[in-house]
């Protein structure tokens, strides 16, 4: 039997990562994993969310001394657009557990971009001596091969989910999150379009991460409220992993920014136009063809035209 450490974007109440850290303990737990224990900024409340195991974000080297392998995924860990200091932090973790001779398994991530020269060099490092490398989306895949190392492509695990289609019940969710180059002026504009195309129906602004997103969506519904519809929408936060499969489900269309969001609508039968603030959410589009807008633009006729006439 196997013990193993995870390494992941966990604890944070980030829906994404919370759901890729189930169905990845769920897994393990299928294949008779002898112990998991979840690297994680909320420990209490991560073995309790998903009943395993857990340390602290630096305290994991007695953890993984005691395992077999590391896992480091899902999710976007290996990039530096969020900061080089997270890109170091996860390479840590990785270079941990080599170095004590574990193994090391990168589980369905999505890798890049990573800009800085030396994040680059260690990533490669880490990554030739994985023992098992598995990654989300084909341009990962071509980055990785032309650095001379191969994987397997595989869908981002939320996908693999069964979730149920339901009978739409006319509501429209729209999921934002915050976002340096979300401006005022698109939000506006995204209001117009939102009252313009479903003054028919309920709107729910969906938080999938309070600490990140709650404001710029009570930021959002003010917005609307001050465009005449205040009637028939609501803000929907403080969701748990179960509460978000429910509501996205439940839902005729999504305008959404998180990946998982849109992931989760996709598998729901949703019809789903994704706002384009990252480089992965432009990869999902392209593979699933959904209407995207972009956060410099304020013309979107021609995408809502798309959604709503989507098959």
């Amino acid at each position: 039997m196997t013990k193993y450490v995870v390494s992941g974007y966990i604890g944070f109440d980030n829906f994404g990562d919370e759901a890729i850290a189930r169905v990845l303990t769920d897994k393990l737990k299928r294949e008779g994993a002898e112990k998991i224990t979840l690297i994680s900024s909320n420990p209490e409340r991560t073995s309790e969310i998903h009943g395993v195991d857990s340390c602290g974000m630096l305290d994991f080297f007695k953890s993984i001394k005691e395992a077999d392998v590391l896992i480091s995924g899902g999710g976007s860990l290996l990039q530096d657009v969020t900061s080089l200091k997270s890109l170091m932090y996860y390479l840590g973790v990785i270079f941990t557990a080599l170095l004590l001779g574990k193994k090391v398994e990168i589980f369905a991530q999505g890798i890049g971009p990573i800009y800085s020269k030396f994040g680059r060099n260690l990533t490669k490092l880490a990554l030739k001596r994985a023992s098992k490398i598995s990654v989300r989306d084909k341009k990962s895949q071509e980055m990785l091969a032309g650095w001379g190392i191969s994987s397997d492509l595989v869908p981002d695990p939320v996908l693999a989910l069964e979730l149920p289609v339901k009978n739409k019940k006319g509501v429209t969710g729209i999921q934002l999150r915050n976002f340096p180059t979300l401006s005022d002026s698109f939000l506006n504009a995204l209001a117009d379009e939102v009252i313009k195309r479903f003054s028919d129906k309920k709107i729910q602004i969906i938080s999938l991460q309070d600490s990140v997103d709650l404001e710029v969506c009570e930021k959002f519904c003010r917005i609307l409220a001050k465009k005449g519809r205040s009637e028939n929408v609501e803000i929907l936060g403080g969701l748990s992993i179960n509460d978000v499969f429910e509501k996205i489900s439940d839902l005729e269309f999504l305008v959404g920014m998180r990946f998982h969001a849109l992931v989760v609508g996709i598998k729901s039968n949703v019809k789903s136009l994704a706002i384009d603030y990252d480089i992965k959410i432009k990869k999902l589009a392209d593979e699933y063809n959904l209407p995207i807008i972009e956060l410099n633009s304020t013309d979107f006729d021609k995408e809502f035209e798309k959604l709503l006439f989507s098959i």
